[in-house]
């Protein structure tokens, strides 16, 4: 004769042994996750718990049962944390914010295992996934390297920006060499290359467009081709335009002779 307790247990702890080994959709990095919880679960069905548990088992123990289910619990919430990090597009680092919604996943997950042995799961919470603090001390490092190549960039982008906004003003000085826009050339290019700046020789050159938007009456300076060609090719040779910038600009002062 067996006697089985139906009153619920609540409060039952359940952990990752080992870590959860992921990919971080966000930073695409290898992570090892460790979590933790609580659960809680009755008998709903004694003569199904019977057959399926003690049936099947010589001798037991209730740590022995424990064990076996927190095994189930650790397996779903691997797998329900793999595809909820994917699917939302959420980083491990960010996953403590989601935590109900993630119980709420996992909970419905293993509900019909507990279901196959007559139990029911009452409640599952994940109250904390981590990495160790190794691992995380090392992403955190990749993470602060990967921000300054990408302020970086964003200045280089912002730089080529201004550089090639300036270039437009090149293009209408060499359409009308003897006006306004000759002066914007010679200030801008002259500027440029004594700093020998890519991003001061935009800033430079952007400034004079400015200046020249209403120039104060004065003589137009020398129109000198080749001084500008020569200007044009030190740009290039230091970066600042490309080959296609280069000959486009050529040809134009070229037509001006």
């Amino acid at each position: 004769m067996w006697y089985v307790n139906k009153h619920a247990r609540r409060d039952q702890r359940w952990g990752t042994k080992t870590p959860i080994p992921l990919l971080d959709p966000v930073y695409n990095y290898p992570v090892n996750a460790r979590a933790y919880g609580r659960w809680g679960l009755r008998v709903v069905d004694a003569r199904l718990f019977l057959t399926q548990i003690v049936g099947t088992l010589k001798t037991y123990t209730t740590d022995q049962i424990y064990e076996h289910f927190i095994a189930l619990i650790v397996q779903n919430l691997s797998d329900r944390l793999a595809k909820y990090l994917v699917d939302r597009g959420v980083s491990i680092l960010q996953v403590n914010a989601k935590l109900n919604e993630l119980s709420a996943l996992v909970l419905e997950g293993i509900r019909p295992e507990f279901d196959r042995y007559g139990l029911e799961a009452i409640s599952f919470n994940v109250e904390s996934v981590s990495l160790p603090e190794a691992e995380q001390q090392r992403l955190q490092e990749i993470l602060g390297k990967r921000l300054e190549i990408d302020q970086i960039g964003q200045a280089r982008l912002g730089q080529a920006y201004v550089t090639m906004r300036s270039f437009d003003a090149i293009d209408k000085a060499a359409e009308n060499p003897g006006g306004a826009g000759g002066a914007i050339l010679n200030a801008g290019l002259g500027a440029g290359l004594g700093l020998g700046a890519g991003l001061a020789a935009g800033q430079q050159i952007g400034n004079a467009v400015v200046q020249g938007v209403n120039p104060p009456a004065a003589a137009p300076p020398a129109d000198d081709v080749t001084a500008k060609l020569a200007k044009l090719k030190q740009l290039l040779d230091s970066g600042l335009i490309t080959q296609e910038d280069y000959d486009k600009k050529k040809a134009q002062l070229l037509d001006t002779l």
